[in-house]
């Protein structure tokens, strides 16, 4: 099996798992808002979510012929090690219900504004977490002042989104036939730009997730929930791998990276397809009723979603292969993907376009805390004997 051992190794896994974990959220938004139901699309990304660790496991986790201490992939299936696999197991749990619960977070509260706050939400409880559970090898005096940017984020994050919508409702109020609009579909077709009234009516009247009229203390609701679940995988992914509370019998190697994100990603497939599939004929937050045969008949995207499973799971897999050298804790600095999320969201969705100088200097202030947190957490990276 391969490891990374390297403290460069381990930083240039998570910035390409930075990159990775922060576009698939907005190829999962572009879906949503072109009117694909987030059941059909989450059962296609679950599939090659799944399937990306079955590739790291059978490449990396079987590259060189393995030993007592560290067995390879194959190996491990077959030892007694299920309070490890346990642990992995209940991180896939949360990550999934996490993911799941972030889909609809997107619509109501947008891509942008979603992941600054779960992502801080998770690093402010689970670096911490896993700065003990490693056994302090991260560097203290840089680690925590990262965790405090990350929570001055959150802050920032919920205030950009308060402002975005102040500005948004004074927009569509400007639009005296707003209601008639988005009830008949009256207004012309042609596109609208982003940012403006018409634009928003548009987007309500095709997306499939519809907001108008809802409150957004709902959104936020969904979101702190996703953030909570987030902040936890890590920690048992952590535990899994390293045994930090002896589970396992005397002699039993620890889980590989590899294995352990083999069970992590099955126990995530399975709680997702099965949610997933009660959500097509019990669907929430007034979504039409669906059946898993209009599930498989629909292509419509289907490639999109199949894509941006595998970019979640190299991603996730590419964390996991960095906390393991460097310590999760610093591993954590990956949870700075709003600013790649918020590059696709501006690129793609015009989020924030003709919104008030106010919000604009709110957004660059959250930003100007994510590009200082992850630099100083992955500037706290220590390195596992």
């Amino acid at each position: 099996m391969y490891l990374v051992e390297s403290k460069g190794g381990a930083i240039a896994c998570m910035l390409l798992a930075l990159f990775f974990l922060g576009t698939w959220p907005a190829v999962l938004t572009r879906l949503e808002r072109r009117g694909r139901l987030p059941q059909h699309t989450y059962l296609d990304y679950t599939i090659t979510n799944l399937l990306a660790a079955v590739i790291i496991a059978f490449t990396f986790g079987q590259i060189h012929k393995g030993t007592h201490e560290a067995p390879n992939f194959l190996e491990q299936l077959s030892q007694d090690n299920f309070p490890s696999v346990g642990f992995a197991m209940i991180g896939g749990i949360v990550l999934s219900l996490g993911n799941l619960a972030t889909q609809y977070a997107w619509a109501f509260v947008g891509l942008s504004v979603t992941e600054v706050v779960t992502s801080s939400i998770t690093v402010v409880i689970g670096t911490t977490v896993n700065y003990f559970l490693d056994g302090k090898i991260n560097k203290a005096e840089i680690l925590f002042p990262g965790v405090g940017c990350f929570l001055i984020a959150v802050c920032l994050g919920s205030a950009v989104h308060a402002s975005n919508a102040a500005d948004n409702r004074a927009k569509l109020n400007a639009l005296s036939k707003m209601n008639e609009d988005v009830e008949r579909g009256s207004r012309p077709e042609e596109k609208a730009k982003p940012g403006t009234a018409d634009f928003l009516v548009q987007l309500e009247n095709r997306r499939s997730i519809k907001v108008f009229g809802k409150s957004t203390v709902i959104g936020l609701g969904i979101t702190f929930f996703a953030g909570f679940c987030f902040s936890l995988f890590t920690p048992a992914f952590n535990l899994a791998t390293n045994d930090q509370w002896h589970t396992l019998k005397k002699g039993v190697p620890h889980l590989s990276v590899y294995t352990a994100f083999f069970y992590f990603s099955l126990s995530c497939f399975f709680v997702a397809l099965v949610l997933n599939i009660s959500f097509l004929y019990r669907p929430v937050l007034n979504l039409p009723k669906t059946t898993f045969k209009a599930y498989i008949n629909d292509w419509n995207g289907r490639g999109w979603a199949l894509l941006a499973g595998l970019l979640c799971g190299f991603g996730n897999g590419l964390q996991f292969m960095g906390g393991q050298a460097a310590g999760y804790a610093a591993a954590d600095s990956v949870q700075a993907l709003p600013l790649v999320s918020t590059f696709w969201g501006i690129l793609l969705f015009g989020e924030y376009r003709k919104s008030s100088k106010r919000t604009y200097i709110l957004l660059i202030g959250m930003l100007s805390m994510f590009i200082v947190a992850v630099g100083v957490l992955m500037a706290s990276a220590g390195h596992r004997k």
